[in-house]
């Protein structure tokens, strides 16, 4: 017979007897959380408790004393090696590139002013004109446009001075055309030719030469800024080497006062490395800066007031021949009320400047072959003034036959004598003061030559030699 399984519970609606013993009721236990998962620490914390778990020993401290020091030179002949390097690439630029394309600038305005005198003296000449003085205008018109294309290919896209030859390049095939029909006019005896002639000359006094101006004053800043970079101190490099040198002293004299003995013949490898780079990066640098000082000073600033005055020189000359082209006919009226001839007072002003920057390139002079040629065009200079007074004299009495003949050659003495022996003058004088720059920044340069490699290498020597004398002091606790 199968029995029915009881229960203890009693059976719904059933209430236990009064006096019954009743069942204790079990509360329902909570549910335990599981404990939270411990974070997981990074490399970084780890190696850092060890780091400092290892410094509590003395081959601990050792091996850490022995890895900063490695970093801190290692540290001082990377950064010498990149900074001596950035300085040697910006004197080579100064050299190599800056200097040559502030140079062609400057040679794309004297180009420019030159052939502009020497369309006026052929329109002057007329059918008389020489084949030189045509050939020579020639000249400077394929100078200007070789220059202009070689500053083309060195200037970046989109930057001022790309702008701006690109400008001179327009302007060029325009003026050219300008002179031509003013020379075709002038041989058929058509008066209308002057007026050509003056539209080609206000284009290069107004359009063209401020351009050419710019592009080199653009071409300058770039020079005087591989000079900052070329010169400026590598503070980073010498202070490195400084702690470096500091950190090295510091870890020989603590070896010394636990062993007691003077020398460590790593860390003393490691010093004398180390001292070599900063003694070389310093006086190598002081060097190079002291080359590159002589070579602005003594070059770029002689080279630039020559240049003025080169340009003063053919500008005045322009204003002399355009005062017997236009003949009167452009006047302007001075502060005091003065009406002048535009063009003769242009010249006079062109002199001037012409004196004062050939009394600056005097000074600037360091050699007597370089004062030289600047005292003779200063002589010819005075000669030249002298001789254009009689012209203006000739032009202002109603002569202009006779104040042509002395102005473009057919008199005895005519002022484009004078004004060729000033040109010629400044050529010698601009060629030397080149070489003078050349020679000077050359030095400057090569006093950085094979700093950067010696620096890198003598690094490495100092770095193996401190990890080697802090290994020397480990065996001696194995």
């Amino acid at each position: 017979m199968t029995q029915t399984p009881t229960s203890s519970a009693p059976p719904p609606g059933h209430s236990p007897a009064p006096g019954a013993p009743t069942m204790p009721s079990v509360p329902p236990q909570p549910t335990r959380a599981a404990a939270p998962a411990q974070p997981r620490r990074t490399a970084f914390a780890e190696g850092f408790d060890q780091l400092r778990a290892a410094a509590t020993t003395e081959p601990g401290r050792l091996r850490i004393i022995g890895a900063l020091l490695a970093l801190f030179v290692v540290a001082f002949g990377a950064v010498a090696a990149w900074q001596m390097t950035e300085r040697a690439a910006a004197a080579d630029d100064v050299l190599n590139r800056s200097q040559p394309l502030s140079s062609d600038a400057a040679d794309i305005y004297r180009s420019l002013a030159d052939a502009n005198t020497a369309a006026a003296s052929g329109y002057l000449a007329g059918l008389q004109e020489k084949p030189a003085m045509r050939e020579g205008y020639e000249k400077d018109i394929r100078t200007a446009a070789e220059k202009l294309v070689k500053a083309a290919a060195n200037s970046e896209p989109g930057s001022p001075s790309a702008n701006t030859i690109a400008e001179l390049s327009r302007l060029l095939p325009e003026y050219k055309g300008l002179v031509e029909t003013a020379r075709a006019n002038n041989r058929q005896g058509y008066p209308v030719g002057g007026a050509y002639l003056r539209a080609a000359n206000e284009m290069m006094q107004q359009k063209m030469l401020p351009s050419a101006e710019k592009l080199y004053q653009t071409e300058n800043q770039r020079l005087r800024s591989d000079y900052a970079d070329a010169k400026s101190f590598p503070w980073a490099s010498a202070g490195l080497g400084l702690l470096a040198l500091a950190a090295l002293a510091w870890a020989q004299r603590r070896n010394y006062e636990r062993t007691n003995r003077v020398l460590n013949h790593g860390l003393v490898t490691a010093t004398a490395a180390s001292t070599v780079v900063l003694l070389w990066l310093a006086v190598s640098h002081t060097v190079a800066r002291a080359d590159l000082n002589d070579s602005y000073d003594h070059g770029v600033r002689s080279l630039d007031v020559l240049h003025e005055a080169r340009i003063a020189s053919l500008t005045a000359r322009s204003d002399e021949n355009m005062t017997l082209v236009r003949r009167g006919a452009d006047s302007k009226t001075l502060d005091d009320g003065t009406v002048v001839d535009s063009y003769d007072w242009g010249y006079d002003q062109q002199i001037a400047q012409l004196g004062k920057a050939l009394a600056r390139a005097e000074g600037l002079a360091d050699d007597s072959a370089g004062q030289k040629p600047v005292q003779e065009a200063n002589g010819f200079m005075k000669v030249w003034k002298d001789r254009h007074n009689l012209a203006r004299d000739d032009n202002n009495s109603g002569n202009y036959q006779a104040a042509r003949d002395r102005v473009i050659g057919a008199a005895k003495e005519p002022t484009s004598v004078c004004f060729d022996n000033v040109d010629k003058a400044l050529a010698t004088a601009l060629t030397h003061e080149q070489n003078e720059f050349k020679l000077a920044a050359s030095d400057g340069r090569d006093s950085l030559t094979g700093l950067p490699t010696g620096a890198a290498v003598l690094a490495v020597l100092g770095a193996t030699g401190a990890v080697l004398g802090i290994g020397r002091r480990l065996s001696e606790y194995r």
